[in-house]
């Protein structure tokens, strides 16, 4: 590819982003430009070629993309910071930002400008997100370009903005709700037998591989249960009692909660 990127903001995330499109191949480290305040910071990453700067309008004159990656109290003075270098012709601005609503952005960016919102999850620090995006004043291309962007990154799913608050809880908080899963299954093969290494080990893969299932099989988590409930068997003993504690319940009800505190 071609085109430049500058990532305004070099904390975890931006610096994810960047080293994520290295790895891939999808950029050449010298396509790819990153500012922080303190860039000292950012010497590993200057170490493999990427340019480094402390001036957001710098980037922003080098870079075809514009990634937004700093906190949500900052994305405005951040915007109309760079507003005067944005060029609807030329930039597209992306930002991986929660909470901050695409009117918002143009209004500090200007009306004409491409604007696209991207939810990843902590995921992506291993290029195994899952990426929510929806976008405005775009052209196909670029929308595609974007996609390619992410899908180096994890998978992608393109909503409805309305819908992004909702994927930061299905996506973003789900990370934690999986983990929080997988610390139980730990604990309860400790219980039975296991070390915690073993244990560890065993969950986390078992969890990885149920996802893989659904992913790459494209069947209903059911189908998949089906198959290694055997009657009176343990599987399903198991996961009768769980439903009795209010396993599936607890669980959507934590979903409701999360995205009513929004």
């Amino acid at each position: 590819m071609n085109k430049k990127i500058a990532i305004i903001g070099g904390g975890n995330l931006g610096v994810a982003i960047a080293e994520g499109l290295i790895k891939s191949g999808f950029c050449l480290p010298e396509h790819i430009i990153v500012t922080k305040r303190n860039i000292k910071t950012l010497e590993a990453l200057e170490r493999k070629g990427v340019l480094v700067t402390s001036d957001n309008k710098e980037a922003v004159r080098y870079a075809d993309l514009v990634l937004l990656a700093v906190k949500p109290y900052q994305i405005k003075d951040v915007v109309l910071g760079i507003q005067s270098e944005l060029q609807p012709q030329r930039h597209l601005l992306v930002s991986v930002i929660t909470g901050i609503l695409i009117d918002e952005i143009l209004e500090w960016a200007g009306a004409g400008i491409p604007v696209v919102r991207a939810m990843p999850n902590t995921a992506i620090s291993i290029q195994e997100s899952m990426t929510c995006i929806c976008a405005r004043n775009h052209t196909p291309e670029q929308l595609d370009y974007v996609h390619d962007v992410f899908s180096q990154l994890g998978r992608v799913a393109l909503i409805d903005e309305k819908l992004m608050d909702a994927a930061t809880v299905l996506g973003a908080c789900g990370i934690a709700y999986a983990l929080r899963y997988i610390r139980a299954s730990i604990q309860g093969g400790i219980e039975i037998g296991f070390d915690a290494q073993t244990a560890t080990l065993i969950a986390a893969q078992t969890v990885k591989g149920a996802a893989e299932l659904l992913i790459q099989k494209g069947t209903h988590p059911e189908q998949e249960i089906d198959k290694v409930t055997t009657p009176k068997g343990c599987t399903i003993a198991g996961l009768n009692e769980m439903e009795h504690r209010g396993f599936s319940s607890s669980l959507i009800r934590g979903i409701k909660a999360s995205y009513e505190s929004i």
